[in-house]
């Protein structure tokens, strides 16, 4: 499961897709075009790309014998790369790769291809030997991205279980080349089993530590009920982060790259407001998302089941993007997310034309179209996200007395004080917040009046 890049190699990737008959000629168009920038992202070059008409995936052989005679010609050992070459990590813009793509032209040989689907650990062998190069598929593709890209303790081992997953069932099929047949039985099979188990309780042992992680981020989000969140969804490399660093004015990691935020992070929405309004950035969503790393995300999720208000943000500039909001929709919609708390942010509009401006603001009427590097745009969605929250919260009347004065601090930070009233005895407050905070506000009142 090593990643063949190496200051010694150039990697150099043939992508393959296979089109199924309920696939159409564009969803294959699109999905390689993704493919391409995952492979790129893990530091791979892309030197094109082939495309075979099957009736299913399942297949053992997964290709013709023809397709694979064809893919043989194309492929090839690493090369190393000559003095003063420049090194692996190439990257093309969205245009190039299309071009790349588009083209039945390969000139170079591919040492590494990859598939734009899930292989079996038959199939991968299978193509491995046909091919004499490694295989890879999107699964691990992704994976190996999710890896590259966790930075704290809680996101590595949710990506190291759904690693180890998909490692377990090919390590048979990885070693079986240097068993042989005996007596009805495999020659090192123990050593097999021994391995299966060692990663069963490595499995074991993450999820252990990865529950205690959890219930400290529990606790956190406990924490903050009564506080205002504000959570961030959408498409990987969408602009998120982007925006997340332009409301919070802080340091948050920023790249052109497709899951470069891994790890939810919370900040405070700047110019601090009254309640103050916590927004929070996370993973991002993307086709064929490996159901592991679904299963193992959906803990650090929690965040969006407890927000206040979505904002969904969407790269209006790719032209897939409906098909990606969809995607989202799927991932929120398994997590049960109330979609009434949503605003839909259009961002990059600064990348179209004002024709297409205008043909979105007829499509998403109720949108807000953005872009991040504008600091009007983003003063604006400051500005909505206080408005949203503010038609949400309920209004009160509240005598605190003088002996409870302590209790105003916590107003000011959680409430949105309308009004204050200095009496005789105490304080006359009108003010708005969630039926949550109000709630807890009174039975603190009734406890300190005993």
């Amino acid at each position: 499961m090593t990643i063949a890049t190496t200051e010694e190699f150039i990697t150099r990737a043939l992508l393959i897709s296979i089109r199924t008959p309920n696939v159409t000629q564009q969803e294959v168009d699109e999905s390689l075009s993704e493919l391409a920038r995952l492979v790129n992202t893990l530091g791979f070059t892309v030197v094109g790309s082939k495309t075979q008409r099957q009736r299913s995936t399942k297949q053992l052989s997964v290709l013709g014998s023809g397709k694979l005679e064809e893919l043989a010609a194309l492929t090839g050992e690493a090369e190393p790369i000559e003095e003063g070459a420049e090194n692996n990590d190439v990257e093309f813009d969205q245009t190039e790769l299309n071009e790349l793509l588009a083209s039945d032209d390969i000139k170079e040989q591919a040492n590494v291809v990859i598939f734009d689907c899930e292989l079996s650990p038959n199939q991968l062998h299978n193509v491995e030997a046909a091919l004499g190069v490694e295989v890879y598929d999107r699964t691990r593709v992704i994976i190996e991205i999710f890896s590259k890209h966790a930075r704290t303790r809680t996101a590595k081992l949710q990506v190291e279980i759904a690693r180890l997953n998909y490692l377990t069932p090919r390590i048979r099929d990885e070693n079986s080349g240097d068993r042989e047949r005996q007596k009805g039985r495999w020659i090192g099979e123990t050593a097999f089993e021994v391995n299966r188990r060692r990663i069963r309780d490595k499995i074991a042992d993450i999820k252990k530590e990865l529950k205690k992680l959890q219930k400290e981020m529990q606790g956190r989000r406990s924490g903050r009920i009564e506080q205002l969140c504000v959570a961030l969804v959408g498409y990987t490399n969408a602009g998120k982060s982007s925006l997340m660093r332009a409301l919070t004015d802080s340091e948050v990691l920023v790249e052109d790259k497709l899951f470069a935020t891994l790890d939810t992070t919370v900040r405070t929405l700047q110019p601090v407001t009254q309640p103050r309004i916590l927004i929070s950035d996370t993973v991002g969503f993307i086709k064929k998302l490996p159901h592991d790393l679904v299963a193992s995300f959906h803990s650090t999720l929690e965040e969006v089941k407890d927000a206040s208000l979505l904002l969904y943000v969407v790269d209006a500039s790719d032209e897939n993007f409906v098909s990606q909001l969809a995607v989202v929709d799927q991932v929120l919609g398994e997590l049960n997310v109330d979609f009434n708390n949503k605003l839909l942010l259009l961002n990059k509009v600064d990348c179209l034309t004002e024709k297409q401006q205008l043909t979105l603001l007829e499509e998403y009427p109720d949108a807000l179209q953005i872009s991040t590097r504008d600091k009007n745009d983003v003063a604006l969605v400051h500005k909505e996200i206080q408005n949203f929250l503010e038609k949400r919260m309920c209004g009160a009347c509240f005598n605190i007395p003088y002996t409870a004065s302590g209790i105003m601090g916590e107003i000011h930070s959680k409430m949105m004080v309308v009004e204050e009233q200095y009496q005789e005895d105490g304080i006359r407050i009108t003010l708005k917040a969630s039926p949550v905070a109000l709630e807890r506000l009174h039975k603190m009142l009734q406890q300190s009046t005993f």
